[in-house]
């Protein structure tokens, strides 16, 4: 009998993948944590944990059952839901399964045939897969450059374009660690009377009144939705589409990720809810984690480390071997840093991302750093 070559296309394509250094493996959890989003440490707070045990007892289910519009529909879902709109200042919010599944169904659902989105260059994967599903014209501007967002209107524009503009960028870039002109952006929405697009994932938790994110202060316009994920800061999972009503219920209508999705757990939702009081009443975590911030980017400022002013430091080497060399050395000494490569990041920026959560301590930063500087010999 002859050998399959069923799988051959597929064995070549990831042989490729291993000459270039860039196969995926999954590796267990090792080391001091300095790769997760778990900024806020609360993925283990015992309060999260009796959030869920209270929500067991009072009979609340693991599994939903079903999708949102079958019997899927728990009641703690849309208590979260009023409680996220109510704590983040948005008319409505809607909960879904992942941040990934709520990008596809925003950019994949809202944008009209005959639309423009105009989109951040170094917008996450979800957003793009979004973008490959779109009906509108979607085109990229520089990273950061609200100018360049501008000129990509006005070249529409003069080119007959009459449809509705969208807006689509992060508040905080999870390779880069850098924020969006968030200000200037929202100007310009005005201005051409667009709709904005903000995936405030990593800034929900770590920045804003009571963490409510970079994207603080937007809730409540007409023009404006915000994705703010559960499965990061808040130390949960899934995500909330936070803005007006119409943009609700036209997903629950519309958005295909939503309708054909099993709904999220019921008892995730009973913990979310409960992380999201925590942001309220616990300040001192995020306090605790930007002087955690500003020590670290004071211990590798001499490594040649530049400052962020966020939880994200990158560590760019350029090379994807030398990137993996160096992550592996540093496993190896107990710490938990992950190497980055294309195509999660351009072409000749593969790097080190250094992620600080309130699951490492000042001594463990400075450790890190000394590890890192004998790791680049």
């Amino acid at each position: 009998m002859t050998a399959s070559r069923h799988w051959d296309a597929h064995k070549a394509d990831l042989a490729a993948l291993g000459e270039r250094a860039r196969l995926r493996v999954l590796n267990p959890r090792r080391g001091i944590d300095f790769s997760s989003n778990d900024y806020l440490a609360m993925s283990s707070s015992p309060r999260l944990a009796g959030a869920v045990q209270d929500a067991i007892v009072r009979g609340v289910p693991l599994g939903s059952g079903g999708s949102r519009l079958l019997r899927g529909n728990d009641p703690e879902h849309e208590v979260l839901e009023a409680e996220a709109a109510a704590f983040f200042g948005s008319e409505a919010a809607l909960f879904f399964s992942a941040g990934y599944a709520a990008n596809v169904a925003l950019l994949s659902t809202l944008p009209q045939r005959g639309d423009l989105i105009v989109y951040d260059e170094l917008v996450h994967a979800s957003m793009h897969e979004g973008l490959r599903l779109t009906r509108a014209t979607a085109v990229p501007a520089a990273h950061n450059d609200a100018q360049s967002f501008d000129d990509a209107v006005r070249a529409w524009r003069a080119g007959g374009g009459t449809g509705q503009i969208w807006l689509a960028f992060e508040s905080l870039y999870s390779m880069d660690g850098d924020c969006a002109p968030i200000a200037n952006l929202a100007a310009l929405a005005e201005r051409h009377e667009a709709i904005m697009l903000i995936d405030d994932a990593h800034a929900t938790g770590v920045f804003g009144r009571d963490g409510r994110g970079l994207a603080d202060g937007l809730d409540g316009r007409a023009d404006t939705i915000i994705l703010r994920t559960c499965g990061k800061a808040l130390g949960c999972e899934g995500a909330l589409v936070c803005g007006p009503r119409v943009v609700r219920d036209f997903l629950i209508n519309r958005g295909r990720p939503f309708i054909f999705s099993t709904a999220p757990s019921p008892l995730v939702a009973a913990a979310v809810r409960e992380a999201i009081r925590m942001l309220a009443d616990e300040p001192e975590r995020r306090e605790r984690l930007h002087d955690l911030v500003r020590h670290a980017e004071r211990a590798l400022a001499p490594l040649g480390v530049q400052p962020t002013g966020s939880q994200i430091l990158p560590v760019v080497l350029g090379e994807d071997a030398r990137t993996m060399a160096v992550a592996d050395r540093l496993q190896r000494a107990g710490f938990d840093v992950r190497g980055i490569r294309p195509p999660t990041v351009p072409q000749g920026t593969s790097r080190l991302r250094i992620s600080l959560t309130l699951n490492a301590t000042t001594g463990d930063v400075d450790a890190l750093a000394a590890a890192l500087g004998e790791s680049l010999k």
